[in-house]
């Protein structure tokens, strides 16, 4: 895919997110903080999952970026295991489930509005991250993995992998106010 062109997508499904996640502020604590079970995360739970991810990519992709002597190219082409991961996580027809490290699971924190917030920041500072990855090679310029730090993929491939992770948990989100919704009211 032409470089610029799959930068722009990665901004256009970004400012998607972003005007989903602006679209919450709307809604009080008690409709943020409701869960369908005891396992179930609440919206609060899956932009904090999504925060706690950011904390490690964004800085890891900012720095690796402001260190690239790497040059852009035309092309950015996917590597087999980077398009694999980033594949594996966009949203499908029914939430394919899948298991979550425990220091990535925010089950039952105390969480609030600032959770929003904190993402949205995270947001802006990855619209500042892409906009800088057009003067570096998307193929060349690796980064590691929150799972190990020998494994690194393209940095088109981690951007695109962010970005469906984030589109999945918007998803999962969007099943959680639906079911909300659709609760039966139960009389006082």
């Amino acid at each position: 895919m032409q470089t610029e062109q799959f930068i722009q997508k990665l901004l256009s499904e970004t400012e998607m997110i972003i005007s989903q996640v602006n679209q919450l502020k709307s809604y009080d604590l008690a409709q943020l903080r409701w869960r369908e079970s005891d396992a179930s995360w609440n919206v609060l739970e899956c932009l904090e999952h999504l925060n706690l991810y950011g904390d490690f990519y964004l800085p890891v992709m900012e720095r690796d970026i402001r260190h690239s002597s790497s040059s852009s190219e035309a092309e950015f082409k996917s590597g087999m295991l980077g398009g694999y991961f980033a594949k594996s996580m966009l949203p499908k027809g029914k939430l394919n489930k899948m298991k979550t490290f425990k220091d990535k699971n925010p089950l039952n924190s105390k969480l609030d509005g600032a959770v929003l917030d904190r993402f949205l920041e995270q947001q802006d500072k990855l619209i500042m991250l892409l906009n800088s990855a057009r003067t570096v090679s998307l193929n060349k310029v690796k980064i590691e993995l929150s799972i190990t730090k020998f494994l690194k993929l393209k940095l088109g491939d981690v951007f695109q992998f962010y970005i469906n992770h984030m589109m999945r948990h918007m998803n999962q989100i969007d099943g959680i106010l639906a079911a909300n919704n659709n609760r039966p009211c139960i009389p006082s």
